[in-house]
């Protein structure tokens, strides 16, 4: 992994760049590169390659890359792609240590391009050289004046350098968030756009730059995941480093899902497992481009709450309370203050509502000093780890502005350690000039809401992380054989990992199963035990509440009979005999294998909840106990294992320690696994335990 992480340097922090197919026009493909290197001051060599001029742009020009007077680090590619495969052979020969592919006509257009885009991607790793693209915007980073993009974006005005990253497949919507975070006065770190990402992926960049250590957030855009070990890695690497990451992840619907596959032929998985994966490391998933923007905002400075306690400062109640609102669906506490207080604060304005929102009325403005105390206060002796102050258009006033502004610096140097936040609507001057003293400003208090609440979803994931031991070693995988397995072989495998299942029996072709099922003991349950035959109920194949040993030879008497008139194909080991179990809650958990992620649990109630409503939720495997307790509280049909309507909890502990097992059994048998289904288990009251009454393990062989 380091040796592949150190590849990157020579792409993403360049000493010398060699532009092939440089123009004199920088206004073209080949042009725009070599000019806004040159307007950023880039310190290292650039060399342009165009035969048939002697200079470009004023730099000397060189034939071909054989005839540079040393080998570049980095080779950016802006000729056509029927030109591509000649200039990666070129550079491969000269032992370019990476290349950026602009052009498209690859393996996004028709299968020519495609087998087009595999032969370069051989030379290039033939030669051990490092490729980006094809078909992407290229990279830049703005601290050491490093532009390998032709972006028309940075005609004008390259970016000011500051601790956001960006890493996008799509280089148009990488360009136009990095356009965005300008405009908002956000600097610009690193910049990556992956493209068909023939050699370097989302997931490799993503990690590159979570390491870099003038990066706080990373603004990410993908549509599919190719390697899932260094995206999880990445994922783990910027929780524990305290890197917030914002993924924007289409393919949310069918039709998106289609648009994915058409145009980088990535696989989208399953978005409710993406979901999951997200939720499980920390990263927060933006619905909208604003919000992708609004929540990179509030965490550029690297500045997180210490909790959820949020004040409110309003001089409209009206407002305030839909501020509140908000607040409260975006997860954070509108505590009232103190009552020593709010009695202070009364006595300051009779007039005021005190407990929070606090609301000052308009009154206020009249009377900036006494304003300044009163918000001190309120910070002095609220306790609250966010302040947000509602002032509407009142900081446009030019002989407001600088006024309100000097007050809300004064009054926050009571608690520094408060995050303050405005809601406002002021010109884009005005704004910066708040921002620039550490103010987070929006104009719309839901937006707000919203990036302030991710600032907490951020600061417990990096406490999780901070507190997660380390991880133990997996199991040995399991014999699991090359054929199906029945239901009696699927549980002693899963026993072995520690799954609980009820004691039972297996009554062999000629046994006695009236005598088998009087060891068990009644009442029981008779099912058919074949590997052949999933789905017993479907044939007829279980008979529960078996009373008695008479009951139990003639049930287990029919089930053969059902057994042999629908499926006379189907191997036979007998008749499987455990005792029959109520009570308690039933749920179901099961693993898949996800096209992205590779293994993955899913755990949901059972019955209705998993049938009608699908509530149902998934983790990556593996994971552990405390990720298990996050999981299990996911679901909306949680209450249900609180105890509802005076039943009493249930056996939650028990129930996270199984799906951890199960995860960790998943993760072992991940190359010859193709599903298991855990359906139903039932969960006990608390300190009784969890017991599983059904099992099916589908190997990778036995599936059609």
């Amino acid at each position: 992994m380091l040796e592949r992480m150190n590849s990157l340097a020579p792409l993403l922090a360049p000493n010398s760049v060699a532009l092939i197919g440089a123009s004199d026009d920088p206004q073209r493909i080949g042009g725009r590169p070599l000019r806004y290197l040159r307007e950023a001051g880039f310190a290292g060599t650039v060399f342009p390659v165009n035969p048939r001029r002697d200079t470009v742009q004023g730099l000397r020009s060189y034939a071909s890359v054989a005839d540079l007077p040393e080998t570049p680090d980095v080779a950016i590619l802006a000729v056509p792609a029927a030109g591509t495969l000649d200039a990666v052979r070129a550079c491969a020969a000269r032992k370019v240590k990476a290349a950026i592919v602009f052009s498209a006509g690859f393996a996004e257009a028709d299968d020519a391009g495609r087998a087009l885009q595999e032969e370069m991607t051989g030379i290039a790793r033939e030669s051990g050289m490092r490729l980006l693209g094809p078909n992407c915007l290229g990279v830049f980073s703005p601290a050491t004046g490093w532009y390998g993009t032709f972006s028309a974006m940075l005609d004008g005005t390259l970016m000011q350098p500051g601790p956001v990253g960006i890493v996008s497949q799509s280089g148009a919507y990488g360009s136009h968030i990095a356009h965005l975070a300008r405009q908002r006065g956000m600097g610009i770190g690193k910049f990556i756009t992956t493209g068909n990402e023939c050699d370097i992926d989302v997931a490799e960049a993503l990690r590159w730059t979570v390491e870099q250590p003038d990066i706080n957030v990373v603004m990410a855009y993908a549509e599919g995941i190719r390697n899932r070990d260094v995206f999880l890695d990445a994922l783990h690497v910027a929780q524990k480093r305290e890197k917030a990451i914002v993924f924007m992840k289409v393919g949310r619907s069918e039709v998106g899902a289609h648009a994915v596959s058409s145009h980088t032929a990535a696989l989208a998985g399953s978005d409710a497992v993406f979901d999951a994966v997200f939720r499980q490391y920390g990263v927060w998933r933006a619905r909208t481009t604003a919000e992708q923007l609004d929540v990179a905002q509030a965490c550029a400075r690297g500045v997180y709450p210490k909790s959820n306690r949020i004040g409110i400062f309003t001089l409209s109640g009206g407002f305030g309370i839909q501020m509140a609102d908000d607040a409260e669906a975006a997860g954070l506490d509108v505590a009232p203050m103190p009552e020593d207080a709010q009695r202070k604060l009364k006595a300051m304005l009779p007039y005021a509502s005190p407990r929070n929102p606090v609301d000052a009325t308009a009154q206020a403005l009249t009377d900036l000093p006494l304003m300044t105390s009163y918000v001190a206060a309120m910070l002095e002796k609220g306790g609250y780890d966010f302040f947000t102050g509602i002032f509407g258009s009142g900081p446009a006033s030019p002989t407001f502005a600088h006024r309100l502004r000097e007050m809300l610096e004064t009054a926050s140097r009571s608690s520094a350690s408060t995050i303050m936040s405005l809601t406002m609507s002021a010109p884009p001057e005005i704004v910066r000039s708040y921002e620039a003293h550490g103010f987070i400003v929006n104009e719309d208090g839901t937006a707000l809401m919203t990036a302030l609440g991710a600032l907490v979803h951020f600061r417990e994931s990096f406490d999780r992380a901070r507190q997660k031991e380390s991880d133990a070693p997996l199991p040995a995988p399991a014999t699991l054989g090359a054929g199906p397995l029945g239901e009696h072989q699927a549980k002693t495998i899963l026993s072995a990992a520690g799954i609980r299942f009820p004691a039972e029996a297996l009554a062999g072709p000629g046994d006695d199963v009236g005598a088998v099922a009087v060891s068990i003991g009644f009442p029981c349950v008779i099912k058919i035990a074949s590997p052949d035959i999933a789905h017993k109920t479907e044939i007829g194949g279980v008979a529960i509440g078996v009373a008695d040993e008479a009951e139990a030879r003639a049930k287990g008497a029919a089930i053969l009979a059902r057994a042999a008139e629908h499926r006379p194909d189907a191997q036979i080991d007998g008749l499987l005999v455990s005792p029959m179990i109520s009570g308690g809650v039933e749920v179901i958990a099961g693993v898949s294998i996800d096209p992205s992620f590779g293994p993955v649990v899913m755990f949901g109630l059972g019955g209705i909840f998993v049938e009608v409503l699908k509530d149902v939720t998934f983790r990556a495997a593996p994971f552990d106990v405390s990720e298990a307790h996050r999981m299990i509280r996911e679901i909306r049909g949680y209450p249900v294992l609180e105890g509802a309507r005076g039943a009493p909890p249930a056996d939650i502990d028990a129930l996270a320690d199984m799906l951890s097992a199960l995860s960790r059994f998943a993760a072992a048998n991940e190359r010859c696994l193709d599903s298991v289904d855990l359906n139903p288990v039932r969960v006990f009251e608390a300190g009784k335990g969890v017991v599983a009454l059904d099992a099916l393990i589908v190997t990778r062989s036995s599936t059609p």
